[in-house]
């Protein structure tokens, strides 16, 4: 990246922003560029205060600017989700489901309590959000979020009011939640070619029914507990027995004599199927240590659903890391003629809501929300979602020129054109090159890193016995 694309970001940025104003007043445009100006800053404490003062105006007014000024956020939800079905549409887009935490001291902020925080891996004093990512093979960023709103919030409504939180916003399960975003944003016209989760949004049968229902592919790793059949059992419409008498009701259960339902792990182990099953190795992805490999058994299940019935026939893919040994389980509902490679290459995207909630954290302040009420709550992480949108296609547009941008590079060279604004002429000029010139040298330094990793990756799986020119690479059935 050399000066002169640094310095145009400054238009690209007047544009992107353009495509938000009919969302607000004149006034409150001014103060959402403001505020996305000082998340994209070199601020190393992106809260309201420090991005206040240093956009010399009163901490006072962009308090009040998320917390109680007029203007419709729920249209900004919309056109930023509009943005991206318009203009990053992707026959192989994949919608990945995933929840953060933000470790948060006291009692005031909405929706914090003692509960499991991801950011710290233990119990702590935390809010949680669940957020829907949108990915292609180049692009990802945040289309939607919800607050969990925990029990003990939900059943002091005078708590909640004193935080704003509407009567409507009350206890859901995460899966309640992840469904409900899925749908709104399904509803603004993103589409997801396929939808993928962890473990524990994979464990809610109603949450699968949920998506199958809806027409919605996805690929979900379960945990080794989760139970399903090898063969379909036959289901029969049996009377409830009621105090000793047939009830003239009826329900689908399982015929007399039909096998119980047994785990993942036992079909792994015990059954045939499986285990005269050969393990097939599959180039998952090349990552910054080198390719990753893993080998692969995998056959046609029926999962048992809320009901304790069978699902329609499921994809089964036991995962085991060639590296680590370790190994996963992932479902899918995806027809029956999709390719393992294919499934893989979804179950293991997962890594881009990662980075999202990394870059979003780490370089433009998603976790530095410091309010006490719940509009300026969400009204913060849906302008964190649109400074990172901005982010991610700014760093699309650069890579055929420069294939080593990131994010944070993007970042950094648009806290170095905002810094530019308020210094002399020379000073700007200096600290655009400087800026420019720092971001080619760890371009190099990256490349030549990940280069040598990779050649110490391809070594160790030498040593293994697998020719990684060899392996089946994973790509999409309609490449």
């Amino acid at each position: 990246m050399d000066a002169e694309t640094i310095r145009r970001l400054e238009p690209e940025l007047d544009n992107f922003l353009g495509k938000f104003l009919y969302c607000f007043g004149n006034e409150v445009a001014t103060l959402t560029a403001t505020y996305l100006r000082g998340q994209l800053s070199e601020l190393e404490r992106k809260n309201v205060e420090r991005i206040a003062l240093r956009s010399q105006i009163s901490p006072r007014t962009l308090q009040e600017f998320l917390a109680s000024y007029v203007w419709d956020h729920e249209r900004l939800r919309t056109t930023l989700q509009q943005i991206v079905a318009n203009e990053h549409a992707n026959p192989n887009s994949v919608g990945i489901i995933d929840e953060t935490s933000f470790v948060k001291k006291g009692d005031k902020t909405p929706g914090v309590q003692r509960q499991h925080c991801g950011a710290v891996g233990k119990q702590d004093n935390c809010v949680v959000t669940v957020h829907l990512s949108y990915t292609t093979e180049d692009f990802h960023c945040l289309v939607d979020e919800k607050l969990f709103l925990p029990e003990s919030w939900s059943e002091d409504r005078e708590r909640c009011r004193a935080a704003k939180i509407p009567e409507d916003v009350i206890y859901r399960s995460k899966s309640d939640l992840a469904l409900e975003i899925y749908h709104r944003t399904r509803a603004n016209g993103i589409q997801f070619q396929w939808l993928t989760f962890d473990e524990w949004y994979g464990a809610k049968p109603q949450y699968l029914s949920a998506l199958f229902h809806a027409g919605q592919n996805y690929v979900g790793e379960v945990h080794c507990g989760h139970r399903v059949w090898i063969k379909r059992p036959r289901v029969a419409n049996r009377s409830y027995p009621k105090k000793g008498r047939r009830n003239s009701r009826k329900t689908p259960r399982l015929a007399a004599g039909e096998p119980k339902s047994i785990t993942v792990k036992t079909c792994f182990l015990e059954q045939a199927v499986f285990t005269k099953q050969s393990w097939q190795q599959w180039h998952v992805k090349d990552t910054q240590k080198g390719p990753k490999v893993v080998e692969v058994k995998h056959s046609l299940v029926y999962p048992q659903d809320e009901n304790h019935l069978p699902m329609r026939a499921h994809h089964l893919l036991i995962v085991r890391d060639v590296m680590s040994s370790e190994i996963k389980y992932f479902l899918a509902n995806a027809p029956e003629n999709t390719s393992a490679g294919t499934l893989l290459k979804v179950a293991y995207s997962r890594w881009r809501v990662e980075r999202c909630f990394e870059d979003d954290k780490k370089y433009i302040g998603m976790d530095h929300f410091e309010g006490r009420g719940y509009p300026g709550l969400i009204r913060h992480l849906l302008l964190s979602a649109v400074s990172l949108l901005f982010l991610s296609r700014v760093r699309k547009q650069l890579q055929e020129s420069y294939p080593e941008i990131t994010v944070s590079q993007v970042r950094e060279a648009m806290s170095a054109l905002v810094q530019s604004w308020w210094m002399p002429a020379l000073s700007a000029a200096a600290l655009i090159e400087n800026t420019a010139f720092r971001i080619q040298y760890y371009q190099r330094r990256n490349a030549q890193a990940r280069k040598g990793h990779t050649k110490t990756r391809y070594k160790k799986l030498a040593s293994m016995g697998i020719d990684i020119n060899q392996t089946q690479r994973c790509c999409w059935d309609d490449d």
